[in-house]
Parts: structure tokens; sequence; C-alpha cells
């Protein structure tokens, strides 16, 4: 199977549609089972599909009504690059702060390598201080 930018593109929209959706299960599908997750702050990737769905878990846990707006992407050889925006509201309890109710928005760049017609590895970096900051202060008077 030759593999291709404009098919690794349309394999990222499919995979964010399918996050938009809630389908984590579906989802975890389009990644290979030893997925490398390479996260800020932390000194060695995660491996693992589960990884990958135990962090989006854990977004809509926190935010049930999470909304992806991809704003920009494009694909070279075997990587895609992405710049997304998440929208929601804070429901759940996210990273030990219990729900505020607030709107939140924050951006994220994420680059991903595909193998074949999986997604193989990702490194994001999402504005958290940004989240942490709209969930943890309090709101302007």
């Amino acid at each position: 199977m030759t593999v291709t930018p404009e098919k690794n593109l349309a394999l990222m929209h499919t995979a964010y549609r399918t996050l938009q959706s809630g389908d984590l299960d579906a989802c975890a599908e389009l990644v290979t089972e030893n997925f490398i997750a390479n996260l800020p702050g932390l000194p060695d990737p995660l491996h693992g599909r589960e990884i990958w769905k135990l962090g989006a878990q854990a977004m809509f846990e926190g935010f049930p009504d999470l909304r992806i707006q991809v704003e920009d992407m494009f694909g070279v050889d075997d990587k895609v690059t992405v710049r997304v925006q998440f929208r929601g509201t804070h429901q759940g309890t996210f990273q030990g702060i219990e729900a505020t109710r607030r709107p939140v928005s924050f951006r994220s760049i994420e680059i991903y390598r595909m193998e074949g017609d999986r997604i193989a590895e990702e490194w994001v970096a999402p504005d958290m201080m940004s989240l942490m900051r709209q969930i943890s202060s309090e709101p302007d008077e």
C-alpha cells in the first residue's frame, strides 16, 4: 500500500471527526497498538493505544461538550502537522480541578507520524497554561 501525504491528511481528518463524535474506541483503532505519545513535561514518551485513549477520556470527562476545530493541516512524507482549537465547558474534574462550569478555549500544535494506514506517533503541544488559567483562576469581575 502506497502511503501519500494526501492519504495521511485524509486519515487525520477522519481521526479528528471520529474524536469529535466521542467514539473513542473507533478512534483508538486508527492508532497503532504500539503508539508513541510525546507529551510536554514528560522526560520519556508513553507507549500504547490505551495511553492515547486515556488522554482523550480525560479531556472528555473534564469537558464533555468539547468541540474540536482544525484550523490548519498539512502533510509531508509520513508526517502531518495540525493547528487545532478546542472549546468546551469545564463540567468535570480535570487535572485535579473540580468543575467550574466555565467556558474554555485553547489551541494545540500537533505533529503525527503515520505507519501505513494508522497513526504511529504524536508530538503534541497544547496550550495547557492557558487552559489551566481559565479553570483555576478567579473569573474576571
